[in-house]
């Protein structure tokens, strides 16, 4: 008796199984946020060494895309507007470019509570949440905004109070005759303590002064200073905003 009829049902009930594709998971993109308040050679090294930090920090973690690290240098912080690189980091978020942030503190971010709060409120809105690494506060997983509005407050208290003993500081240092400008500007020296002009830096001075009254453009100064290579005070390149800042400073009147 022949099988071919069992078989030929067997074979149709066969499956065929393929193997599983391996679940591909998406990483989280991972940028960090940083900001100095001042622009002094101190500060500048402190935002070097924040930049490499979050950089090992985000690529060290094998669930993170490192997207990036976004700083302002030489602001205040008070006031979001001024801070381009941070409304960037906002833009980069809005095209969805950013998933995640990491910052070392919420005064680091906002030492405005308003501004804060509206900050967060945005973001997570586009489903993107914020570390705040000093506070240890993920705003993913926050029941309410109560915590990060009163440690916001204290941010912004504690950036008005350093803000009013540093003016009463210098006005103190004022009024003794204290006061030292932390760092001289282009044409000074510090000599025993005080301020007195680098005869040689005076005469690139007044050549920029007087070619702003001939009606030369400050790009035009600039250009001019590089092509004779004359160093500017850290001995790099003239930019028409350093040429600006100096025909603006009070402190070349009467070189």
């Amino acid at each position: 008796m022949s099988h071919t009829g069992k078989e030929g049902e067997w074979m149709k009930r066969i499956t065929k199984i393929d193997m599983a594709e391996p679940l591909i998971t998406k990483k989280l993109r991972v940028a960090a946020y940083c900001r100095v308040s001042t622009g002094s050679d101190e500060q500048m090294v402190s935002l070097e060494a924040q930049k490499s930090h979050y950089e090992s920090f985000i690529k060290a973690n094998p669930e993170w895309e490192f997207a990036g690290v976004y700083y302002d240098e030489g602001i205040t912080g008070t006031k979001k507007e001024k801070r381009t690189q941070l409304l960037r980091l906002i833009s980069d978020c809005e095209a969805h470019k950013v998933d995640f942030i990491v910052v070392k503190s919420i005064s680091r971010f906002a030492r405005n509570t308003t501004d804060c709060l509206e900050l967060v409120r945005k973001l997570t809105d586009l489903g993107v949440f914020i570390y705040f690494e000093k506070e240890n506060i993920n705003t993913q997983s926050m029941e309410s905004e109560l915590m990060l509005s009163i440690l916001s407050s204290l941010a912004e208290s504690e950036s008005v109070s350093i803000s009013e003993n540093s003016k009463w500081g210098v006005k103190r240092r004022f009024q003794n005759g204290t006061f030292k400008i932390s760092y001289p500007p282009y044409g000074y020296d510090y000599v025993d303590g005080g301020m007195e002009i680098n005869q040689e830096q005076a005469e690139t001075v007044k050549y920029i002064f007087a070619q702003v009254l001939a009606g030369v453009g400050t790009h035009q100064i600039a250009d001019e200073l590089n092509a004779r290579k004359v160093p500017t005070k850290k001995g790099g390149k003239w930019t028409a905003s350093t040429v600006r800042g100096m025909i603006y400073n009070e402190k070349y009147v009467g070189m």
